[in-house]
């Protein structure tokens, strides 16, 4: 009898268990959008890497981040060179947020657009210090396309191109680095791909 009386509830619970009304919304998974698989990539990017909200270290003006970067370049001085450009984190926190990368139609992953970016960028800093670095560069200016793009709170120039006096009354322009970011009055260079090759 025993036995009969186990199986008739267990039938019963079943049974009874399948004719439950569904959750509501609120308590079901939350649906994954866009913006959600972006914060999230975000969230596991910055794992790790300090907090700020604006850029540390690079320089007061365009104009000096420029100089900064030649004077470093004629001496080789690659503590100085990485000095001049965001970090991951400055990268992570302060600019990826804002571009136009991390957005639709593109919609690039911040470990992938980091990637492409540090790649490029250290190809082309290895590509300066080969060619220019340690001699004499006589910088005598920059100028920059005169379409900047405002992100949020930052600003980014470029391309650039740098004046150097190869000879008396002999100057070359070049591209020797990528973008430059504005953000609160501080200077800093988003990458180092230039047009040497």
């Amino acid at each position: 009898m025993r036995t009969a009386w186990v199986g008739f509830l267990s039938a019963l619970i079943l049974t009874t268990g399948c004719d439950r009304p569904p959750e509501p919304a609120s308590a079901q998974a939350p649906a994954f959008t866009p913006d959600s698989v972006r914060r999230a990539q975000l969230d596991s990017f910055l794992v790790g890497t300090p907090a700020m909200t604006d850029l540390e270290g690079g320089a007061a003006s365009r104009e000096a981040l420029v100089r900064d970067f030649v004077t470093a370049l004629e001496a080789r001085d690659t503590t100085t060179l990485l000095s001049l450009l965001i970090t991951r984190a400055e990268f992570g926190r302060l600019y990826y947020p804002t571009n136009p990368q991390a957005h639709p139609p593109y919609d690039l992953a911040p470990g992938l657009y980091w990637f492409m970016v540090s790649q490029h960028s250290a190809k082309g800093l290895g590509r300066a210090l080969e060619l220019l670095g340690g001699t004499a560069l006589r910088y005598a200016g920059h100028s920059c396309d005169s379409t900047v793009s405002h992100e949020g709170e930052n600003t980014v120039y470029g391309p650039c191109t740098v004046r150097l006096v190869q000879a008396a009354g002999d100057t070359s322009e070049g591209r020797l680095f990528s973008l430059l970011l504005e953000r609160h009055g501080r200077w800093k260079f988003v990458s180092y791909a230039n047009k040497l090759d």
